[in-house]
């Protein structure tokens, strides 16, 4: 099922524009032979992405986290803490960056602009949306936040119950933040590792 923390892959991913780009478009791009038609630096980028998405998949706090959430809502808590991830990244924005959210919100869309010709049709979309929505900054409202996860329900083919997390939210809100402020300053770490550790041969 498709990751939905794009302000979370952007922020790890800031360091240059390739990692940024392919930070954002790691989740449009299927398999291994996709990536041959993007720039070296582009290819790093989603191989950072991938490499958060595993990491963060595997990390037991995440996974106990999971496990809090009833069913229905089960099926789909991957997608609910990858936003409620991102809310709380926007929402104490400046305790990780010193740069404010509204101009890191332009930088991202400069970025984007830049190089339209590499960004697959789903990223355009989304950002069409996200535009609308005054995204990526909004995430710091709890209330957009929601609402978001209604309009992903509303995307996916299965029927779901992301239009009623409001419902569950009040129980899982303080879980999801005591987990975010325990795992990020980790995640953060293990992404300057492995940026360092393939800083030479970004063309592999």
């Amino acid at each position: 099922m498709r990751r939905m923390n794009y302000l979370a892959h952007a922020f790890l991913a800031r360091q240059d524009e390739g990692l940024l780009l392919g930070g954002l478009m790691g989740d449009h791009v299927r398999g291994l032979r996709a990536l041959r038609i993007y720039p070296a630096a582009i290819r790093r980028g989603i191989r950072l992405h991938r490499y958060i998405d595993r990491i963060t998949d595997q990390h037991e706090e995440i996974r106990t986290l999971l496990r809090r959430f009833p069913r229905p809502f089960r099926r789909y808590a991957g997608i609910i803490v990858d936003l409620a991830f991102d809310h709380e990244l926007a929402r104490d924005w400046g305790h990780w960056c010193a740069v404010p959210l509204l101009d890191f919100d332009r930088e991202v869309r400069a970025v984007l602009a830049r190089h339209a010709k590499w960004v697959p049709p789903g990223l355009s979309r989304f950002i069409a949306y996200a535009d609308q929505r005054g995204l990526l900054a909004s995430y710091a409202d709890e209330q957009e936040m929601l609402r978001s996860l209604a309009g992903v329900g509303k995307r996916l083919r299965r029927s779901n119950p992301l239009h009623q997390v409001d419902e569950i939210w009040p129980q899982l809100k303080a879980p999801c933040r005591d987990t975010f402020r325990r795992v990020f300053p980790l995640l953060q770490s293990d992404v300057e590792d492995w940026i360092k550790r393939t800083s030479i041969s970004t063309g592999s």
